[in-house]
């Protein structure tokens, strides 16, 4: 039987083309969700309202880390004086034994995270915790809590080549 809709396998599927001929036979098997993730996340790290977030920014012995991929970041805004840490690479920039640390990493402050949403800040809160970085939080709702909540914001371009 052919299959009509999209059905992820190898790199070389075709549409037409049955299950058996993807190589997708068996179906995955999810033990631990997103939503479980979070919550286990949110269990462990410190959540800052964007309102408590606003405040402590203020002092110099914080850092304001946004995760989110540049496209957001140039659409929505940013947080004035924030460090772009793409989620993709957090685990990369933070160990000082990889090729490619960040300084900012090494420094004594309270790393606070953002993303839009508060979702995917969560897990990186918790990932840099698990690496060893402290204090950490993240920001309940993220750039739209502190957006909505007043905080400053500022438009956003990328670097222009050439």
């Amino acid at each position: 039987m052919l299959v009509d809709e999209w059905i992820p396998g190898p790199r070389y599927a075709r549409p037409g083309m049955t299950r058996e001929e993807k190589g997708n036979t068996m179906p995955q098997t999810i033990t631990r969700g997103i939503k479980a993730l979070i919550d286990e996340a949110n269990a462990e790290i410190e959540t800052l309202t964007a309102k408590d977030a606003i405040e402590i920014s203020k002092n110099g012995d914080v850092v304001i880390v946004d995760i989110r991929d540049p496209r957001e970041i140039e659409r929505d805004g940013r947080i004035p004086g924030a460090f772009a840490c793409t989620r993709g690479m957090l685990e990369f920039w933070i160990d000082p034994q990889s090729p490619y640390a960040k300084p900012v990493f090494q420094e004594d402050k309270k790393f606070v995270f953002h993303c839009a949403g508060g979702l995917r800040s969560a897990l990186a809160a918790k990932t840099a915790q698990d690496m060893g970085l402290k204090p950490v939080a993240h920001i309940a709702g993220g750039y739209a809590a502190w957006r909505d909540a007043g905080g400053p914001v500022e438009q956003w371009e990328p670097k222009k080549k050439g």
